[in-house]
């Protein structure tokens, strides 16, 4: 008897063994995305183009049923890059991939990867006065001539954002095209939105085809999100804007001459590395002057990650490229997009907010911040019963977070519900909170959030309010017997202090790819920003709110992105020659660390003091860059040897060397932190017989020809700092100096140490912050 369970095991584990091998089998003939990169200059001359030469790969590769099947290999291309990038997209199976490897010519094969988007006052809060003043913007700058690709879910052209009234023919060096679909023709193209393109073969090959019914498989914005950041970037003024009543003026974009290029990468189930990389490449070929980018994916080394690889290809052309550092703060070392060539911008904060009130039964008022407008209005005089799902436990639970169906509407039925932050949005826990009958929600953060508030057009009364003071409104309604409270709104209020706080959301170093390459590089107001909306989608974004506006107020770095777009495009009117380099050196070094009560900014999530791993050299100052005196410039081969630095092998560093056939030449850079970056950035290893680290800069004059510098460097605890030389003296425009600074241990700490450097010459300060980390962690 013993031996028949035995032999039953014995029967369903073969039979588990044989699905697993017949399961894996059928896993290898599965075909998905890859990206192939390919060295053009590879290419034999019996072919007649690089498309017929990949294709003849692709067949090599192919097995014999799968090439009977589907013709030769351009069947399987869905891309084919040219510009930015040398190669292909094209579907393999796991096994072709890996033969493909192998095959001469190929470079790098990188599998498909999925990115998500980084979700008025602005241009007065940087300085940019009105167009009618003695501003950058009266100054009639060539801005009209700059153009700027925006990656994102497309555009909504009847936005009178996009308003072309007075603006000068499409340049002459203009290359793209406007792409029809439905929803989207020909003349919703102007002198203002030139060019809008549409990617969506990675993204159908991915998830299937777009359901057109119910998506605009066009270059129309249906999200929002593209709508938003493009007018941010570049959007013409628009007297009396405001979001329901809301942060009312004038709202315009940076650059508001500027054009904009819609490139629509984003679609509802995401963003995917084959449909980015073919609008980078096709951006770079129509002749964009700036890229900006409001997304992200996981981090990655430099030779796998996609977008380093095509956005490098993009500087060698001459393009700026800005993009988004992400939400993963307030943790360390949550940063995206981190390549040095990339401008990468974290968020701030700005003087203006959305106050609202709670009060409580007890007769206390907490502050909170809101966007409500609504029809369904609580009495000011009137107590309303309170209610919190959880418990005093500091871990919230389904109910606690108004998770769709957690709420009982017996329970909850005419009361304010109190909803802690976290795992579905904001404004859908208001929307269980009034599907369950509750006549309001006190949405109150999390331990992940601190203090920082984020206003939102909610679909009921709703105030947001921050952890401790949460802490106090649940201790209450937990402990009262009859918790009552009542909500208020009280418009839009200006002239915060302390502004600007670095967002609790703006990702945080330091660069974990790179310690010596200091990241973020700026920071830029990305918290309730009013722009332009979709007419396709109510403020909320919730299918729900049937509400239509033509202005909607967000927050991220998604927003942060774009004003540095903007500010960049500015700066490559008034300095058409400047390399991508020179306007990032303009951006940063003219960057400013203090808030508007003269105080070293802040972090949104702890109340103290920010440091460059939060906000980088600093918050934009946009004037001054465009005047910076003295510019730190990088050209193509100068990041080509910082690469060479990073431990590559010869075949992942051809991957950026796709133009030009660069190579290493091992004596212009000795370590990574020599790259001529506006930043410091400083490692001194274990061993503790380096007792002294020495970094090289080179700074070139844009100031006027006779100017005379002397420098200012912060003291440290754990090292002493020798600048040579103190001086210089330039006799001329565009001339270049050196300098090297020593860095001596004298007393190793616990923490970075963080200061800067700044060269003074009586009118511009050019500063550069300073980062010094002893390894390994103490």
């Amino acid at each position: 008897m013993a031996e028949n369970p035995v032999k039953w095991l014995f029967l369903i584990l073969a039979s588990c063994l044989g699905f697993a091998f017949v399961l894996s089998e059928s896993n290898l003939l599965i075909k998905k995305t890859y990206i192939v990169q390919m060295h053009k200059s590879a290419m034999p001359a019996s072919f007649s183009s690089p498309l017929e030469w990949y294709s003849s790969k692709l067949k090599s590769v192919m097995s014999d049923t799968q090439s009977e099947g589907e013709g030769d290999g351009e069947n399987r291309i869905i891309y084919s890059y040219q510009n930015a990038f040398h190669g292909v997209a094209a579907q393999l199976t796991e096994e072709e991939a890996e033969r493909l490897k192998q095959e001469d010519g190929v470079v790098a094969i990188l599998p498909e990867t999925k990115y998500e988007l980084h979700t008025t006052r602005s241009p007065m809060f940087l300085g940019l006065e009105p167009e009618e003043s003695t501003s950058i913007w009266s100054q009639k700058l060539a801005d009209h001539d700059v153009i700027v690709g925006v990656l994102d879910t497309g555009i909504w052209p009847e936005s009178a954002s996009f308003n072309d009234t007075g603006m000068t023919p499409v340049p002459a060096h203009w290359k793209g095209t406007c792409e029809t679909g439905r929803g989207f023709q020909k003349h919703h193209c102007n002198r203002k939105i030139v060019g809008a393109r549409v990617f969506y073969r990675g993204y159908e090959a991915a998830t299937g085809k777009i359901n057109e019914k119910n998506e605009y498989k066009s270059p129309r914005d249906q999200d929002g999100h593209g709508t938003h950041t493009a007018a941010t970037v570049a959007g013409s003024p628009v007297r009396g804007a405001n979001l329901l009543g809301y942060a009312y003026g004038t709202a315009r974009g940076m650059a508001p001459g500027a054009r904009i290029a819609a490139y629509k990468v984003c679609w509802t189930g995401g963003c995917f590395s084959s449909d980015i990389l073919s609008a980078v490449d096709r951006a770079v070929g129509d002749g964009v002057n700036v890229l900006s980018i409001s997304l992200g994916g996981g981090a990655s080394s430099y030779s796998h990650d996609s977008l380093a690889i095509a956005t490098f290809g993009a500087m060698e052309m001459g393009v700026f490229v800005s993009c988004s550092a992400g939400n993963g703060g307030p943790d360390p070392v949550s940063l995206t997009n981190v390549s040095p060539w990339i401008t990468t911008v974290g968020a701030s904060t700005m003087d203006r907010d959305f106050p609202g009130s709670v009060k409580l039964g007890s007769g206390r008022t907490i502050s909170g911040v809101s966007l409500y407008k609504g029809r369904r209005l609580l009495q000011a005089n009137k107590q309303y019963p309170l209610v919190y799902m959880g418990s005093n436990s500091s871990s919230p639970n389904p109910s606690s977070l108004c998770l769709e169906g957690t709420l009982d509407p017996h329970v909850v039925s005419g009361k304010i519900v109190i909803c802690d932050r976290g795992i579905n949005p904001r404004v859908q826990k208001g929307q269980v909170v009034k599907d369950a009958g509750g006549v309001g929600m006190i949405l109150t953060n999390t331990a992940a959030n601190g203090e920082e508030l984020v206003a939102d057009c909610h679909l009921l009364p709703a105030v947001a309010v921050g952890e401790m003071e949460g802490k106090a409104i649940k201790h209450y309604a937990l402990t009262n017997g009859k918790p009552t409270a009542t909500l208020a709104f009280l418009g839009t209020r200006l002239g915060v202090r302390p502004s600007p706080v670095v967002a609790a959301f703006s990702s945080r170093g330091p660069n974990f790819l790179t310690l010596e390459i200091l990241k973020p590089d700026v920071v830029a107001p990305g918290v309730n920003i009013l722009a332009a909306w979709t007419g396709e989608l109510g403020p909320s974004s919730l299918p729900t709110d049937h509400r239509r506006v033509r202005f909607n107020i967000l927050s991220g770095t998604s927003m942060s992105c774009p004003h540095v777009s903007g500010i960049a495009a500015l700066i490559k009117a008034r300095h058409p020659d400047w390399s991508p380099a020179a306007v990032k050196s303009a951006l940063m070094t003219t960057a400013y660390v203090h808030d508007n009560i003269h105080n070293p900014l802040q972090d949104s999530s702890t109340a103290a003091a920010s440091t460059p791993y939060d906000h980088g050299a600093g918050h934009i100052n946009p004037l001054k860059a465009l005047d910076p005196g003295l510019i730190y410039d990088i050209s193509a081969q100068d990041y080509f040897e910082f690469l060479c630095t990073q431990k590559l092998t010869a075949m992942q560093l051809k991957a950026f060397s796709k133009h030009s056939n660069m190579s290493c030449h091992h004596n212009t850079l000795a370590t990574p932190g020599d790259l001529n970056y506006p930043a410091i950035s400083v490692v001194f290893p274990e061993d503790t017989a380096i007792s002294t680290l020495t970094l090289h800069r080179t700074v070139t004059n844009v100031g006027p020809p006779a100017s005379h510098y002397h420098v200012v460097v912060s003291p440290f605890k754990g090292v002493t700092i020798k600048v040579e030389p103190k001086t210089l003296n330039f006799t001329r425009r565009n001339q270049k100096l050196s300098y090297k600074i020593s860095f001596t241990r004298k007393s190793p700490q616990t923490m970075p140490e963080f200061g800067g450097l700044v060269w003074k010459d009586g009118v511009h300060k050019v500063r550069s912050p300073i980062a010094i980390t002893w390894l390994p962690p103490f």
